[in-house]
């Protein structure tokens, strides 16, 4: 810029003028809106960004995309996903963006150390009974871990069947990913 034709006086006029406007762009939008709305309007776009594991990125796309495209078709939303795991729902129904958003954070929960589920036994061996806590993940109930508190159990078939609707505490999740989880009742 040509400033050495600016003097003290020409910019510190500028920046008053300035200051006024803006006072007055800011007064005249107070008067239209005093505070945000609550929720926005029906017709605005929305996002949510939220970060899965990046190895559980292949449950939310299904064989040849078809848990995804079921995802989409149900709810009517955008879903795009990094490779780092992030993942981002669109939609301009705040209703249909958040069924969306829960049914990906179903498929790709984890269970967490200390973490109560409830879930159904699935399979019963000799050394356990195997429990699915959530969809596509499951326990295993070590036979020493199904006294309840009341002792020991000889046979796993005394206390469980399949099909059972079990309380368990998840007590450990190997370094290979297995989960061991402690009986606390049938439900």
């Amino acid at each position: 810029t040509k400033s050495a034709g600016l003097t003290d006086e020409m910019v510190t006029e500028t920046f008053h003028d300035a200051k006024e406007a803006r006072l007055k762009i800011l007064d005249k939008m107070a008067e239209a809106i005093a505070h945000p709305r609550p929720d926005l309007s029906p017709y605005a776009p929305r996002i949510i960004s939220f970060k899965i594991n990046p190895e559980k990125i292949v449950i939310v796309i299904g064989p040849g995309g078809k848990m995804i495209n079921e995802i989409i078709d149900a709810t009517g939303v955008e879903i795009d996903i990094e490779d780092d795991g992030t993942v981002m729902v669109t939609s301009a129904k705040a209703e249909a963006l958040n069924q969306a958003v829960d049914r990906i954070k179903l498929l790709t929960k984890e269970a967490k150390i200390g973490e109560v589920y409830d879930g159904e036994v699935v399979k019963l061996m000799d050394f356990g009974a195997f429990v699915e806590i959530f969809s596509g993940t499951d326990g295993l109930i070590h036979i020493s871990k199904m006294g309840m508190g009341k002792g020991r159990v000889n046979k796993v078939t005394d206390v469980l069947k399949t099909g059972d609707k079990v309380q368990v505490k998840v007590l450990e999740i190997t370094p290979e990913g297995k989960i061991n989880l402690g009986l606390l009742k049938k439900l």
